[in-house]
């Protein structure tokens, strides 16, 4: 989501270097891209240990990319945050495009380097899509409170 702002300290990068001295070894051994969910509650840093294990992964020169769940919502952020007071049915795993997830996921396993994938634009209230180029990426990182309910994933972290 752009306009995200990630406060980053050394609890988020120790966790991110436990990770990946954990997984390491799977991301080496598998052809292909790997996939790592990272997921939790609201606040729990998931999107900040994202980032850090992304950092500590490029430092062993292995690229990554981040998905983000908040671009896969059915609403923009402050559209959907109305939708929550309107109908309290609005709040929970209906309100993310988990099979959109799921299915880029899939596309990208399946070998497609070029995805065309949601982007929020959270100062404009709006969704837009914005092309990405995976060809040299051999990490993808889906993170989000839902993330460990997706089917391509390789490492769930929670």
């Amino acid at each position: 989501m752009r306009g995200d702002i990630l406060i980053i300290n050394e609890n988020h990068r120790k966790a991110a270097r436990q990770v990946v001295d954990i997984i390491f070894y799977k991301i080496k051994s598998k052809k292909g891209k790997f996939v790592i969910s990272v997921a939790g509650e609201s606040g729990a840093g998931k999107s900040e240990i994202a980032a850090s294990i992304a950092e500590v992964l490029a430092e062993k020169n292995i690229s990554c990319f981040i998905f983000q769940q908040d671009d896969y919502f059915v609403y923009p952020p402050k559209t959907n945050a109305k939708m929550r007071i309107k109908d309290i049915r609005h709040v929970g795993m209906s309100e993310v495009k988990l099979d959109l997830i799921d299915e880029e996921l899939k596309t990208i396993l399946d070998g497609n380097n070029k995805i065309k994938k949601p982007l929020v634009i959270f100062e404009e209230d709006r969704i837009d899509k914005e092309t990405v180029n995976l060809e040299n990426v051999k990490v993808i990182i889906v993170e989000g409170t839902y993330t460990t309910t997706l089917q391509n994933i390789d490492q769930r972290v929670f």
